[in-house]
């Protein structure tokens, strides 16, 4: 992998980790449509390492939201429980909202992986994507606020969430659009998106490091990493930032309209490639 390649699957990461697009088609997509023929043994812990790196910005933005949810954690462990204040409820549906992806990312995990295999089946899966952006904003009644969200609500985004498994399946794509689904304010069902995905990452980093830990780590891995870890931070903190301002004013249908775009453009490259 050059500095160069490393780089802009970095940027890709941090972009569209974050926009609704779905990281995993861009990831899966961007080096087939470029024939870029990269070493396995690299790809993988690049993957792994620079996925954790769109970790960072989203820890830094909303660093007042996790503070506020752990000192009511702290304030309602005073009183009972831990979910008894309105900043610990929050910290509580995040967690129940992650439980489905993490129940089917173990019990899925081969068949899964073996849809990242499939690029045309990836590119295909992008117009769920955009399904479910256009769902969202047709049927999103936009008037409560996350200190009114409940038990089903938060299962519900953590069901959305699960599909994301799937790559062309975007995971703040679908978790946005089905907070947009129970009525909640595209601000808000953004945010809620955005904490939901750190336990998210978090927990698909570990898994996939125990996997690296057993494969071993390529010496000269470390260099495309480290510029792919640094593009993958600052791309997604700006990624962050825009979308957070564009969701106060203006709908999500333009992504559901590019997710389109490039399902399509992935099937006809298949069709072309194959005649």
């Amino acid at each position: 992998m050059t500095w160069l390649q490393a780089l802009v699957l970095g940027i890709v990461q941090g972009l569209s980790e974050y926009l609704p697009i779905s990281s995993s088609a861009h990831l899966v997509l961007v080096p087939w449509l470029l024939g870029w023929r990269n070493d396995e043994r690299i790809i993988f812990p690049f993957d792994v390492l620079v996925q954790w790196g769109t970790l960072v910005p989203v820890l830094i933005y909303f660093r007042r939201d996790l503070w506020a949810i752990l000192t009511g954690w702290w304030a309602g462990i005073r009183r009972g429980s831990p979910f008894a204040t309105p900043d610990g409820r929050l910290g509580g549906w995040i967690i129940l909202a992650t439980l489905p992806a993490a129940v089917l990312g173990v019990f899925l995990k081969e068949p899964i992986e073996a849809v990242f295999l499939q690029p045309v089946l990836t590119g295909g899966l992008l117009f769920g994507t955009a399904g479910l952006l256009w769902l969202g904003e047709h049927f999103g009644r936009g008037e409560r606020d996350l200190g009114r969200m409940g038990a089903w609500d938060a299962l519900v985004i953590g069901l959305a969430q699960a599909l994301s498994l799937l790559p062309g399946i975007s995971r703040s794509g679908s978790t946005i659009a089905a907070g947009l689904g129970r009525g909640f304010l595209r601000p808000e069902a953004a945010r809620f998106s955005f904490l939901l995905g750190i336990p998210a990452l978090l927990g698909a980093g570990l898994v996939a490091l125990r996997d690296l830990y057993v494969m071993g780590f390529p010496p000269d891995a470390l260099a495309p990493i480290l510029i792919g870890f640094l593009s993958a931070v600052l791309s997604g903190y700006l990624a962050i930032w825009g979308l957070m301002r564009m969701v106060r004013r203006r709908s999500l249908r333009p992504f559901a309209v590019y997710c389109v775009g490039v399902g399509i453009l992935t099937l006809a490259f298949a069709v072309f490639r194959g005649s």
